[in-house]
């Protein structure tokens, strides 16, 4: 049966000519449809897969973000603009001495590569015009290759909105990458951010979230917000710190926060 000619494509040849040299053994997997990237790359470490993978989705049905929320898709494939998002998961082993930070990271090489506007909302979210663009879900497990190097295996998930999603009643507005990258398709998309992001990991594993902290907070869409963390402190947003944790000035000083859920109140006058 042949498939219908499309005018965008993957560029899956060109990602694996690209980063094979820095991740040996690396290979690159798209599929029509699947519940979760991530939940894959997760099954398949189970069963003892541990090579470096770039699992790509075209639909995604049961989509995952942090602290156990649905990530919905913006919709099937279209023959000439390709899927409504960019949903895929990176696995590879890595042994850094720190992983704090490194969804900062992450987020931050994909801001990096997409558009100098786009910003980053502590700890795991891409903001265009202060609506949601892009979700980074990290998971890790032992794994028996990435304990000999004294590390784990880490899978990367990353929800990119090609077109802005028409799903009613999010908690945040979405935005699409279309609407600051008119006629960009997933595959585009893609091999922007792909190479950038393999890079970043590196460094990072050499030398934890330092080296990205100032680049972090020039686009930090918190930078001066009040906010307000799930346990119910208040204060303004500074920053993060060279491990990502982020300062928040209270009342009683300047706190730390590491893994607590940051609600933000945005002054209707900024």
């Amino acid at each position: 049966m042949s498939l219908p000619q499309r005018a965008w494509h993957w560029p899956s040849e060109d990602v694996w000519q690209a980063i094979e040299p820095r991740l040996p053994g690396f290979t690159v997997q798209v599929l029509p449809e699947l519940d979760s990237t991530n939940a894959e790359l997760m099954r398949r470490l189970r069963s003892g897969v541990t090579d470096p993978v770039l699992l790509i989705a075209e639909h995604q049905s049961a989509g995952r973000g942090r602290m156990a929320r649905q990530w919905f898709s913006s919709g099937t494939p279209d023959a000439s603009a390709g899927p409504g998002s960019l949903t895929f998961s990176l696995g590879l082993p890595m042994a850094p001495k720190d992983w704090s930070g490194l969804s900062l990271a992450v987020g931050l090489s994909l801001a990096q590569s997409l558009h100098p506007e786009i910003a980053l909302k502590w700890p795991n979210d891409l903001w265009w015009q202060r609506r949601k663009l892009a979700g980074i879900l990290i998971e890790t497990a032992n794994a028996r290759t990435a304990n000999a190097a004294g590390g784990r295996y880490v899978v990367i998930g990353i929800g990119l909105n090609i077109q802005r999603p028409g799903v009613p009643g999010l908690a945040t507005e979405p935005a699409g990458l279309a609407e600051c990258l008119p006629g960009i398709h997933a595959g585009q998309a893609l091999k922007q951010l792909i190479g950038p992001l393999v890079d970043t990991l590196l460094i990072f594993e050499q030398q934890g979230f330092a080296p990205f902290q100032a680049a972090f907070n020039a686009r930090d869409a918190l930078s001066q917000v009040a906010v307000t963390l799930s346990d119910g402190l208040q204060g303004t947003a500074l920053g993060v710190d060279q491990v990502g944790a982020l300062q928040v000035q209270t009342a009683q000083g300047v706190q730390r926060v590491t893994s607590a859920e940051v609600s933000v109140r945005i002054d209707a006058r900024t």
